[in-house]
């Protein structure tokens, strides 16, 4: 079990007000594909909040700690109901998404002065996922591909 400073869990209850319950937990209790529900949320998330639905509050500070010990995960807040974790994501689930997708990425473009004489002109530029830098520093987008006109009249 990970502990926090007072500081750090302060940082944490409070990025932690706006969100939401991802994983909630029924009247089956604490069961292993709950637990490997909260391991993934741990991993992409980093901090996440859980929902116990049960009445008895022996039973849910029980389920908190046992969830802490198994995850290696911090315990941040125990309110009512919520449970608030933390553990730090994991480095290949950061490397993953920020690959993944076609979001925006930042080129650095760099042109020679008109001159030849001068120093060279650096910009950075965010590309779109369907743009690309030419061997000239232009900017190009990729073609819409073109429809089958019969394809369209079938």
């Amino acid at each position: 079990m990970q502990k926090l400073t007072p500081v750090e869990r302060s940082a944490l209850r409070a990025e932690a007000h706006g969100l939401k319950p991802i994983v909630l937990i029924g009247e089956a209790g604490l069961t292993a594909n709950v637990l490997k529900e909260i391991s993934l949320g741990l991993d992409s998330h980093g901090l996440i909040k859980v929902r116990v639905f049960g009445d008895d509050r022996e039973a849910r500070i029980a389920m908190y700690e046992s969830i802490c010990e198994q995850l290696d995960a911090a315990p941040v807040q125990h309110i009512g109901k919520l449970l608030v974790l933390y553990r730090p994501k994991k480095e290949a689930a950061n490397e993953r998404s920020a690959t993944a997708g076609r979001g925006l990425r930042e080129v650095t473009i760099v042109k020679p002065s008109p001159s030849g004489t001068k120093r060279p002109s650096v910009t950075k530029v965010l590309l779109k996922g369907n743009e690309r830098v030419t061997q000239g520093g232009n900017i190009k987008r990729a073609k819409v591909r073109q429809k089958s006109t019969k394809k369209s009249l079938g």
